[in-house]
Formats: C-alpha cells, sequence, structure tokens
C-alpha cells in the first residue's frame, strides 16, 4: 500500500529531476489532485508506439525502456528512462501519437499526470516552458549521439560505451553486477546490432577479462580498458 502523503507532488523529491520542478506549489497541488499512480511489472506496457497519450508518465521508481519498432520488425531501443524521467511529454504538447513504446525493464511504479494539468501550466507559468523545452532539447541531443554513433562507433565501442552508461546511470550489486539486467536481444537493440554480433562481443570482452557474467547480469571487471576501447 503506497502512503498517498508520501507520493503528494507538492513533497516529492522526485520533481527535481524533471519539468515538474518549475511548477509553484499551487500548481503542483492541482496536478497531485488528479493524477493516478500505477504499477507496471516487469515486461508489461506503459504505452505503445501509435497509440494517443491524455496525459504523460512520470517514473518514481524502476526503469522502463523506450524503443521504435522498426520496418522489418525489430526494436531499436532508444532510451532507458528510470527515476524522475517523464515519458509522453512531446507527443502530448505536439499533440500526435506517441512515436515510441514504453516497456517496463523491470517492476515500475509511475505517476499518470493527465494533459489538462500540464497544457495549463505550460500556457500560464513561463519557467516551466523553458523547463520543459530544456529537457526537450536533451532528449534531441541524445537522438543525435545514437545517431553519430551508430554511424561512426564500431560495434565493440558501442557496447562498450553502453556497459558504462549502465553502471554509471544505474550502479552495481552488493557483488558487483550492475543492477539493471538485460538480456543479450535487448543490449543488441540499444546499440543497433544482431544479438548474435552482441553474444560475440560479450564473449571476446569476457575472454579478454573486461567482464564477468552471471546469467544476464554483467560485471565490468576493467572499467580504464572498456573507456579506452571506447573512446579510440
Amino acid at each position: 500500500m503506497v502512503d498517498e502523503a508520501e507520493v503528494r507532488c507538492e513533497q516529492c523529491a522526485i520533481r527535481q529531476f524533471n519539468a515538474l520542478r518549475a511548477m509553484s506549489k499551487e500548481e503542483l497541488k492541482k496536478v497531485s489532485d488528479s493524477k493516478s499512480i500505477k504499477r507496471v511489472k516487469k515486461g508489461e506496457t506503459i504505452f505503445k508506439e501509435g497509440e494517443k497519450l491524455n496525459g504523460v508518465f512520470c517514473i518514481r521508481n524502476g526503469v522502463a525502456k523506450l524503443s521504435k519498432l522498426s520496418s522489418n520488425g525489430k526494436d531499436q531501443i532508444v532510451k532507458l528512462a528510470t527515476k524522475g524521467n517523464l515519458l509522453g511529454q512531446r507527443s502530448v504538447i505536439s499533440e500526435e501519437s506517441a512515436n515510441l513504446s514504453a516497456i517496463a525493464v523491470n517492476d515500475t511504479q509511475v505517476c499518470f499526470i493527465p494533459k489538462e494539468g500540464i497544457m495549463n501550466t505550460l500556457n500560464t507559468n513561463p519557467n516551466f516552458a523553458v523547463e520543459v523545452l530544456r529537457h526537450m532539447a536533451h532528449d534531441l541531443k541524445e537522438a543525435d549521439d545514437v545517431i553519430i554513433n551508430m554511424s561512426q562507433k564500431s560495434v565493440k565501442q558501442r557496447i562498450a560505451e553502453a556497459f558504462l552508461y549502465m553502471q554509471n546511470s544505474f550502479g552495481v550489486d552488493h557483488e558487483g553486477f550492475m543492477s539493471i539486467a538485460l538480456s543479450r536481444e535487448e543490449i543488441a537493440n540499444i546499440v543497433g546490432t544482431a544479438t548474435e554480433s552482441c553474444i560475440r562481443v560479450i564473449s571476446e570482452f569476457k575472454k579478454d577479462k573486461l567482464i564477468k557474467t552471471s546469467g544476464k547480469k554483467i560485471a565490468i571487471i576493467n572499467e580504464a580498458a572498456l573507456r579506452a576501447l571506447m573512446e579510440k
């Protein structure tokens, strides 16, 4: 059972990670009164590509993957979203269908904020509008980086970069393994390669003692060597 006092928007520290930090206390109270809390189990869909969204989702805990389905039926994972990330804001503001799907990587809790609360504040609070623009600009920069990586970096470099990003973003458990455990197919979809190529590179990294694995779990052994490979 979730303590309602704990998740009031005006009292929630998570908003510091997104554009909601620019809302006034009264605006946050209105948003909090209208939002709902949803629990999404691992593998379940938060929203689908092509869906018309009637609000945005704020991740309270857990991780979601944002992916795009290509013409050949293969998923390209565009981003791993974590605590504090707002999902669906671009689609809500542009009044277009969702360009990506959002799926829970592990058990995730999200707050759903109806469209009206976002749009009303955009029209009346310039500071909030600027914050939304800043976050959308950051998302565009990340998309640019993905395109550059695909065209200029080898599969080995992209996988090395993905592992360093995952460790930096999600941390490690008490055994030194990354806290987020992705399948080989999901890792391949992040870096834009075939699953077979991803498996081969991971085997090479293990042989060279750059990483160790236990099932899906991966631990970086030689961060310096991975970073040197990534920056070649």
